[in-house]
């Protein structure tokens, strides 16, 4: 899914940083408008908890970032929306619009979504209407073998095709992705991401910091409530709060054994905060709606001052450094904005370029130079960013 969007918009508006990024911009609107139409609907102020959504640190920089999980969130953000009023309302319509988030996220970032949202409605039912009692209303509020055959007519043809074209895609996929990422420590078959291995546990440091400086709040607010023995105040204040709490802690909850985890995985969760933050009995200050408007104003400066720090980590600066008449090779792996900025030019260097006697361009990682110096024999040094160098290399001494 994010690569058809983003193919969608680089075709309608051309190929360029800002159209990539253009269809994660509207994920990012379109889960903003769905939360607050949910506190409309729980007669919550629509606005607070839009604002608090919005000024999240981690929400406000994955609006313009280009990566699967403002689509992932916005895909839970409806699942969540449709089971949460499904139930309450003994809708199928709306049990329905959940399974349609489900398939949406099947495209988006496989069957993570089944798990998020697993563990985010399972304790929920188990929390307020026992094992029994809820396994008997979940089979009669939810619709589930023909919501999850609308999922599968979503998502099933997708991968029924990828893995004809690509045998062995599913393998990778279903259990590479969704299992080795979370059993085996720095696993290093992702072929299409940039996770790192991590402590275990982790996934909560990045919490507060991605959810800043609303995670904050929230931790506030339970130690008073905790202290005043206030946290639920009637059967119906428990069945929404436990709801909300259930669904932010999901992702924290599944990524606490993993050791392969980005910050931004504890997206899917912050609609969840925003919601929890603005409800009917915990509405904003005037000195918390004054820190959710600081928060955005201290991103925009990360990002102008510390504009050098993140330059250093594409190949931007190195592509720009190249005579664009001659190709440029990257030793073992390309990079994504290396590939980017050529234009989709790059090449995998291989022994018989040595060869040509055509002056070419080599990109090798910094880590990597001594391992490839007879590679880089006829080779000189042109520039470099904070990982890889550029050289201009040619076999023609006359060059």
């Amino acid at each position: 899914m994010q690569t058809w969007v983003s193919a969608l918009s680089g075709k309608i508006l051309g190929i360029s940083e800002f159209s990539l990024r253009f269809p994660h911009f509207i994920s990012g609107i379109l889960t903003i408008f769905i939360v607050g139409y949910f506190a409309y609907r729980k007669r919550m102020s629509p606005l607070l908890s839009m604002f608090v959504l919005l000024t999240c640190a981690g929400f406000y920089i994955a609006s313009g970032a280009i990566m699967t999980d403002s689509l992932l969130t916005l895909s839970m953000t409806l699942s969540m929306f449709g089971f949460y009023f499904g139930w309450q309302n003994h809708s199928k319509k709306y049990a329905y619009l959940g399974f349609v988030g489900i398939g949406l996220g099947l495209l988006i970032k496989g069957p993570l979504i089944i798990v998020l949202i697993g563990l985010s409605i399972l304790p929920w039912i188990i929390i307020n209407y026992g094992v029994l009692e809820g396994a008997k209303q979940f089979w009669l509020r939810i619709p589930i073998f023909s919501g999850l055959l609308l999922s599968l007519i979503i998502a099933g043809p997708w991968y029924i095709v990828a893995e004809q074209i690509t045998p062995g895609f599913l393998h990778y996929f279903l259990v590479g992705e969704h299992w080795y990422r979370f059993t085996v420590s720095g696993w290093n078959g992702d072929l299409y991401g940039n996770a790192h291995d991590e402590p275990r546990g982790m996934i909560w440091l990045f919490w507060l910091y991605t959810a800043f400086p609303w995670s904050l709040v929230l931790l506030y607010r339970l130690i008073k409530s905790s202290k005043q023995r206030m946290l639920f105040t009637d059967s119906e204040s428990k069945n929404w709060h436990t709801f909300l709490l259930c669904w932010l802690i999901s992702p924290m909850l599944l990524f606490t054994f993993s050791g392969n985890i980005l910050p931004m995985y504890v997206l899917p969760g912050l609609p969840a905060l925003a919601l929890l933050l603005t409800s009917r009995k915990q509405t904003l200050s005037r000195g918390e709606i004054s820190i959710g408007c600081f928060a955005p104003v201290v991103v925009v400066c990360l990002l102008i001052f510390g504009k050098p720090i993140f330059e250093a980590k594409s190949d931007a600066v190195l592509i720009e450094a190249t005579n664009k008449k001659l190709p440029v090779y990257y030793i073992n792996n390309y990079s994504f904005s290396g590939r980017f900025y050529t234009q989709g030019q790059a090449k995998i260097w291989r022994e018989e370029n040595q060869k040509t006697t055509l002056p070419y361009y080599i990109v090798t990682a910094d880590n990597q130079i001594k391992n490839n110096m007879k590679i880089l024999n006829n080779c000189s040094f042109k520039t470099k960013n904070r990982k890889r160098s550029l050289y201009f290399c040619s076999n023609n001494h006359n060059e």
